[in-house]
């Protein structure tokens, strides 16, 4: 099930036609002025008397006379123009610096989100691709744009940050400059109208720029640099302690809390230099999330995503029981998880998750405090779940009640005792509930059974008087017991049903495995593939083989589903060329090209790309995580057999090619 478990990691090329990745230059700072534009366009100078190509691509320049000045000298690419809800936007031109094509480009404000219309949603993705493309780059970004420290730098500074980048970007880079200024001097700067103008300079210094603040994140960005300093150093000692030593564990939810959990659990994975997993339970609950309770979850798992987590997903009915489970195989030592503000009802005794976990494992867990309030449904009225009424079930349900009525009617003939026929009644109650969808209809027939029971079989007969005093006793002892067994029988129905759609998941993704082996050319595979996904996601798939020398020619499956080929447009076919370009994923759920009705991903090889696949989200459901984690296991399968049978042909042509060369013996 490792296969299952890969997470959605960007892709990044790796063909023999691809050319040495450019070098990323960040210059960091702990707060906007501290002169990260001023130090980046003195780098630049010396880079271009030295010899090199060197172009500014964008630069915020906030009016400042001294940045402005250094501006002069250096070839600058116009902005790209963007209407923007009647407003003209400027933006990044990445089309136009991929055509210059320099040596080194300078991009400011690496956090920037980009306006809608432009090729990705993030400009730390614009400068990935410069980099990709084999540009050097010199950027700029602020400590408090870290997605790790966003939650620490919000408690300290009491302002939410939304403009940030995965840490991976700033680990990736090969030189960090830590650009500093004593915090009594930025804030002369910023009286001095050096920051910003006068209005936003007094507003800025009333909240942001206090020296409270400026002094505690000048400190942790100073913590943060040397931490990716040393990262390279540490990089092998990491990944041996990842798989030997410390594994830490943190479970997804839609929580609003859990943001923060999974940002804490990055900080101590980096900290210990330990392995990193984010956790699903899949429960019949999270089937039904809707609303801002799915947009969270989702948004948390790409979190995660971001922050180097590896997703798993596993299914059951108790998440306590699955997280311990899912600790012991998997080597976890630690588990960090949010605490929950919801009050327990001191009634039921029901324990909390965190108390359930320490019970079942022997783990360190760590609770993050959540201050967060209560959050509710849109309306604001406390959840109900939702009946699903047929008259399928209702017949069921009435059926199963009248012919326990029968059944006891003849016991009752035949001077059978009153427990036989209560019996029958729960019989009847189980019966309903394993044969009904939901608890509803066993629920509603626990309270007829005792209904009829008394109407039927106490005296006085055919009223709901009972003359008996023990009579009341008997029928609470009969309703607890059949609201028990049929909320039994529906957990195990549930439960059943989970393992069914786990088994189903893996005899996929095994088929997959054994249908690609007996692929005999590569279209045979895309085909065997895009079958599959036709299963898992029913709805159509298209597929294409990767050829430098040709044009991608979809295909479709299944066959009979051809005019979905006439709604690949040109927007269409150029996401599925940037991404047969790029070895990534782009389209719709993605922020590149989000604006695209499909999400096509490249077929992974050792080589490079071996083929492009489209999915349809516009009008279909949107795959969950362990469904796009099973796809990518999928296309990594087909992406390697692919590989197997054009190194074959390679071999065969080769070996075709030496017994007809001159001097070679024939037989």
């Amino acid at each position: 099930m490792e296969k299952i478990q890969q997470t959605m990691a960007d892709f990044r090329p790796n063909g023999e036609n691809s050319v040495p990745a450019g070098k990323l230059k960040i210059f960091f700072g702990y707060a906007a002025g501290v002169g990260k534009t001023y130090a980046m366009l003195e780098a630049a100078h010396q880079a271009q008397k030295e010899g090199l190509d060197v172009v500014v691509g964008y630069v915020e320049q906030h009016a400042r006379p001294d940045t402005l000045a250094l501006l002069k000298g250096l070839e600058r690419l116009p902005c790209k123009e963007i209407d923007y809800r009647g407003i003209k936007l400027k933006e990044f031109d990445l089309d136009r610096a991929l055509q210059r094509k320099p040596q080194l480009i300078l991009v400011d404000e690496l956090a920037h989100n980009n306006a809608p219309g432009c090729r990705h949603t993030k400009r730390y993705q614009d400068v990935e691709e410069l980099l990709q493309a084999g540009i050097n780059v010199y950027t700029t970004v602020n400590v408090q744009h870290l997605e790790s420290l966003n939650d620490l730098v919000s408690s300290i500074t009491g302002i939410a940050v939304n403009e940030r980048i995965p840490d991976r970007i700033f680990d990736r880079a090969n030189q960090v400059e830590l650009v500093d200024i004593e915090p009594n001097e930025l804030v002369k700067r910023l009286q001095m109208g050096k920051v910003y103008r006068e209005r936003q300079a007094k507003q800025a210094l009333q909240n942001f720029f206090t020296p409270e603040n400026l002094a505690a994140l000048r400190e942790i960005a100073m913590r943060r640099t040397a931490d990716q300093l040393n990262r390279t150093a540490l990089q092998e000692g990491k990944e041996k302690s990842a798989k030997a030593g410390e594994h830490i564990l943190i479970c997804l939810s839609s929580s609003p809390s859990n943001a923060k959990v999974i940002r804490t659990a990055a900080r101590m994975a980096e900290a210990f230099h330990s392995g990193f997993t984010a956790l699903f339970v899949q429960t019949p609950e999270t089937k039904e999330l809707s609303g801002d309770n799915l947009k969270r979850l989702r948004g948390n798992l790409h979190l995660a995503e971001q922050l180097g987590a590896q997703i798993s997903t596993v299914y059951g009915t108790d998440p306590a029981v699955q997280i311990a489970e899912y600790a012991r195989v998997s080597g976890v030592t630690k588990i960090v998880m949010g605490r929950m503000n919801h009050k327990q009802n001191p009634l039921t005794g029901k324990k909390s998750l965190a108390d359930r976990l320490i019970e079942l494992t022997d783990l360190d867990i760590y609770i993050i405090p959540d201050h967060q309030p209560l959050y509710k449904n849109p309306l604001g009225k406390p959840r109900v779940p939702k009946l699903h009424l047929t008259w399928k079930d209702t017949g069921i349900a009435l059926a199963s009640l009248l012919v326990s009525s029968l059944v006891g009617f003849g016991f009752y003939s035949a001077g059978f005792g009153e427990s036989n026929i209560i019996t029958v009644y729960i019989l009847g109650v189980l019966i309903t509930a394993v044969c009904t969808n939901g608890h509803f209809y066993g629920a509603v027939d626990s309270f007829l059974s005792v209904a009829a029971f008394n109407f039927l079989f106490t005296e006085p007969r055919f009223t709901f008087r009972a003359n008996d005093p023990s009579y009341p006793v008997t029928f609470l002892i009969m309703l607890f017991s059949s609201v028990i067994a049929s909320s039994l029988a529906s957990r195990v129905k549930a439960q059943a049903r989970l393992a069914a759609q786990k088994s189903y998941y893996t005899e996929l993704l095994l088929g997959s495995s054994q249908k690609l082996q007996k692929g005999r050319t590569e279209w045979d595979c895309l085909r065997l593939t895009a079958e599959q996904l036709n299963r898992l996601f029913a709805r159509p798939v298209l597929y294409a083989l990767s050829r430098t020398e040709k044009d991608l020619a979809f295909r479709v499956e299944p066959s009979d589903a051809q005019s979905v080929l006439a709604e690949l447009g040109p927007e269409e076919m150029g996401v599925a060329k940037w991404v047969q370009k790029n070895n990534k994923y782009a389209g719709a759920t993605t922020n590149t090209l989000p604006d695209s009705k499909w999400l096509f991903l490249s077929v992974r090889g050792t080589q490079g790309v071996m083929g492009i696949v489209g999915i349809p989200i516009a009008g279909y459901s949107i795959p969950d995580a362990f469904e796009k984690n099973l796809m990518v296991a999928i296309l990594n399968e087909c992406g390697l057999s692919q590989e197997r049978i054009r190194l074959q042909e390679e071999q065969n042509k080769a070996a075709l090619g030496s017994l007809h060369r001159p001097g070679t013996a024939k037989y």
